[in-house]
């Protein structure tokens, strides 16, 4: 469900950053001066923006569905898009559940980062948008309270963020890795994914977990389970040395 992928999304960035961090330029916006030595580093409000954004993203791979979270989010313009988007990859669970789509999307942020700050700013704010749709801010049973909650929480962060300096070389990684998250879990499951798209073999992982989608498992275990990994790599990453 699209609360377990944007968590898993959140966990996969806080895990991976640090060592993404060293790549060549994906640390270029914080260079950290240490011991006189010029080092690459991202800085907390980066791990933090970036685990919203790959949280966002690992919802991108549902815009084949538009029953999902992900069409529902911004009303029609995203369920068009979604009908769109299932007529162009083969239905649910097709081209946008592969590599070769977190592929694409994670290079295409990145172009879009480092060519149009303006388009850069605008798929930031998408992704902090979904990200908390997702994980279910807003108020119960109120779909525009919860709209005007998420918009205010949205821009307030991407203002916070800002003010920060935060650099976004590290966009397109962060988006790849929320979409490769989600096709990750979805081979959890009993119908697992095309993985290697166009072919059309769907894959289970090897010990078959066989997770049925939104049953007590889901909800009750592995959403707190996520919640505890990401309080952990939180305290881990941004605790003070």
């Amino acid at each position: 469900m699209g609360h377990t992928h944007a968590l898993t999304g959140a966990a996969a960035w806080l895990a991976v950053a640090p060592g993404l961090a060293a790549l060549p330029y994906i640390g270029e916006s914080t260079r950290v001066i240490e011991m006189g030595v010029m080092a690459d580093a991202l800085t907390p409000a980066e791990f933090l923006a970036g685990a919203l954004v790959c949280a966002g993203a690992a919802m991108l791979p549902d815009l084949d569905h538009p029953s999902a979270t992900i069409a529902q989010t911004f009303g029609p313009v995203t369920w068009l898009m979604s009908k769109v988007v299932a007529w162009v990859s083969g239905g649910h669970r097709g081209a946008t559940h592969s590599l070769v789509f977190a592929v694409a999307t994670g290079f295409g942020a990145h172009l879009l980062a480092n060519s149009y700050p303006l388009g850069r700013d605008i798929l930031v704010v998408l992704m902090i948008g979904l990200a908390l749709r997702a994980i279910g801010i807003g108020i119960p049973g109120k779909k525009i309270g919860s709209a005007m909650v998420n918009i205010g929480l949205t821009v307030g962060l991407f203002v916070v963020f800002r003010s920060y300096e935060v650099g976004y070389a590290w966009l397109g990684l962060a988006i790849g890795v929320g979409c490769l998250v989600h096709v990750v879990g979805d081979c959890c499951t009993e119908k697992g994914c095309p993985v290697l798209w166009p072919l059309k073999q769907r894959w289970v992982l090897p010990w078959k977990i066989g997770i049925k989608t939104g049953q007590a498992f889901e909800q009750k275990i592995l959403a707190p389970i996520l919640s505890v990994v990401i309080l952990g790599l939180l305290y881990v990453r941004l605790a003070p040395t």
